[in-house]
């Protein structure tokens, strides 16, 4: 696991170089992901070449967490797993399910490769590394890499004080504006839109296998933890035989895991483009819009009759569901950033607002007060909400489910149902 004691400490950066660098020595290297998070596996799976997964100890039951682990690294010489937010930050929950990242390297038997940025302090660093080691006996610090070290006597102190408590110092990357991705509002940019991303893959790589001992990194790996029961444990059932899957660059959130149980179920994955105007297949059971950006692509899907029409047919007589921004693209309006209001499909009557932006971010529990695309009326599932963008207008549909926080808020009606019909903010990870 490649993980840090807090965020921006350049996790990402120097997981993207070990994967590439990793890859260009010809190992079958996968990079994994530990929390809810869209962006960062889609930079993994370019870098190194194959798709990983999400791997969440708040959403997912221990057997889940380890099967899916396993499935994806499985044929592979090494997994990388990067960490979310520091180490040890999560939410109140039970030993084990906080969805702190050190919940998923204790599970899977991952030693930790901590990289620490040692930017405004020296010494100091090596207290840090021996709190991390130590916090938690579950985990194991097996080794540490260095971020923005100001010049050759800065990283012989830090070196000298952490390798003095018997902590491996694998790496020091000097401090560095050129290996920044370009950022919006929800994070990184995503993979498929970043500009030459292939030479911005190979020149972090370069930097990293400059400054970091990738052999000896991969003396630090260990064998991952199975367990005899995990190949059986799925995520979701599928919502159909024939699922139809919007995705483009507007709908593209949706979680490989998800995917990768249905087709593992059998069912087939129909792949449809909204903003190249074409609808749902008519043969399928069921279509579901993931998250994404439709907030950027406002116009074109409002334009898009061909889509419209052919999803107001498909809804007619078959489920169809909306996850966050899918959610917003099958109601009555979305305001784009401009203050300009673009008609949606208006399956839904929630219209929302992209000019009045607040984050919304956190784990959600969800259960469904009827029967649809995702599930029987009463059945619990768990996933997290991430976005900016606000309900306007929240129409006067039934609500989809009632849903609550990891901090044991009040459960309360979201989304939004009416008829075959569903959609929310919430993006479903796995079943309770």
């Amino acid at each position: 696991m490649i993980a840090a004691p807090r965020s921006g400490s350049g996790k990402t950066t120097i997981a993207l170089g070990l994967l590439r660098a990793f890859r260009r020595r010809g190992l079958a290297v996968v990079g994994l992901k530990s929390g809810p998070d869209y962006i960062d596996p889609a930079f993994h799976a370019a870098a190194s070449g194959f798709q990983g997964v999400n791997l969440d100890s708040w959403a997912m039951p221990p057997d889940l967490l380890i099967a899916l682990a396993e499935r994806a690294s499985t044929g592979h010489s090494l997994a990388l797993c990067e960490a979310s937010m520091g180490l040890f930050d999560g939410v109140p929950a039970p030993p084990g399910r906080s969805g702190a990242s050190a919940d998923v390297a204790a599970v899977l038997g991952l030693p930790v490769l901590l990289v620490v940025d040692v930017s405004g302090q020296a010494q100091s660093a090596a207290a840090v590394v021996k709190g991390c080691a130590t916090y938690d006996q579950r985990v194991m610090v097996a080794g540490v890499i260095l971020n923005r070290v100001g010049s050759e006597r800065h990283r012989r102190l830090a070196v000298g004080a952490i390798e003095a408590l018997g902590f491996p110092v694998v790496g020091a990357l000097p401090r560095s504006d050129k290996l920044a991705l370009p950022e919006r509002h929800l994070g990184l940019v995503q993979a498929g839109e970043t500009e030459a991303l292939d030479q911005r893959l190979e020149a972090v790589a370069d930097v990293v296998e400059t400054h970091v001992d990738c052999a000896r990194v991969m003396t630090l790996a260990g064998d991952l933890k199975v367990a005899a029961q995990a190949p059986g444990a799925t995520a979701l059932r599928p919502p159909g035989q024939r699922i139809a899957l919007a995705r483009d660059e507007a709908f593209s959130f949706i979680y490989p895991h998800l995917v990768d149980s249905w087709r593992s179920a059998g069912a087939e994955i129909v792949a449809f483009s909204p903003l190249a105007d074409e609808p749902p297949a008519a043969d399928c059971d069921v279509c579901w819009l993931p998250g994404g950006y439709p907030e950027l692509h406002a116009g074109r899907l409002a334009a898009a009759e061909r889509f419209r029409d052919g999803l107001h047919r498909f809804a007619e007589t078959k489920p169809t569901h909306g996850e966050c921004g899918g959610y917003m693209a099958l109601g009555a309006g979305l305001i784009d950033a401009f203050g300009v209001s673009h008609p949606m499909a208006g399956l839904l009557g929630v219209e929302t607002s992209f000019a009045k932006r607040r984050m919304t971010l956190g784990y959600r529990e969800a259960r469904l007060v009827a029967d649809c695309a995702l599930g029987v009326a009463g059945a619990a599932l768990r996933g997290h909400e991430f976005h900016y963008a606000t309900i306007a207008s929240a129409g006067n549909d039934d609500p989809f489910a009632l849903v609550t926080d990891a901090y044991g808020a009040a459960a309360s009606p979201a989304g939004s149902r009416r008829g075959r019909v569903t959609g929310s903010f919430f993006h479903v990870i796995a079943e309770v």
